[in-house]
């Protein structure tokens, strides 16, 4: 399992223990309000104590908050300002909305990580995975493909689970099985066209995935 997955699934856990306490080294992406784009992409450290967050922020700023009448995803922060919590990254993260911007905290930092001249393909490598590749993909409103790196873990029959981060720095596994394709936490439509996968991510997000990267040869 890709240990974003179980880093992931772990912090999930903490919301259902209320007397967990844990802190993660977390991707931060900054959204003015009322913004759908975003070039402020840093690194944060996500600590939640007993229902309480704290998010620490590389370019210094520390949001505090503190949950309010037990309503879930209500906050306060340090300042009195009314913060809400969504859970729309998935298991990828989550989304707090504050007066005047949104910040997305991701589990994963690795799309923060310097670009390895000798692997193209990082953060994955062969020594994790059968093989390694620059798959197709285009978010919604891209006119044109651009590339997303991706491992794969073959398995008997032709099957195989592909790991792809996608633009926007998160993890997901595809699963290419036998009788069906599904993935981590989203909504798949996936068609072979020839000896290539066309794989829609919940109505948004395409990918091209090869036969032969998925069964090897």
């Amino acid at each position: 399992m890709n240990k974003w997955s179980v880093l992931a699934g772990a912090l999930a856990l903490l919301w259902t223990v209320s007397s967990a306490a844990d802190s993660a080294q977390s991707r931060c992406d900054i959204y003015a309000a009322g913004e759908d784009h975003t070039d402020k992409m840093i690194h944060c450290v996500f600590s939640q104590r007993q229902g309480y967050i704290t998010i620490r922020r590389e370019d210094g700023v520390i949001h505090e908050l503190s949950p309010v009448d037990d309503t879930p995803g209500n906050y306060r922060d340090q300042d009195g300002h009314a913060v809400y919590r969504q859970s729309g990254l998935g298991d990828q993260g989550l989304i707090f909305r504050f007066p005047d911007e949104s910040v997305f905290v991701y589990w994963s930092t690795a799309a923060l990580e310097p670009q390895d001249e000798n692997n193209p393909t990082a953060p994955f490598s062969t020594r994790d995975y059968n093989a390694t590749a620059l798959l197709n993909c285009r978010s919604p409103g891209d006119a044109d493909f651009g590339s997303c790196p991706a491992g794969v873990l073959r398995m008997e029959d032709g099957q195989g689970s592909v790991v792809i981060q996608s633009q926007r720095g998160e993890q997901f596994t595809i699963n290419f099985m036998k009788d069906y394709v599904n993935a981590s936490n989203r909504k798949v439509d996936a068609r072979l066209d020839g000896d290539t996968w066309t794989v829609t991510i919940d109505d948004a997000d395409v990918y091209e995935v090869p036969q032969g990267f998925i069964q090897g040869g």
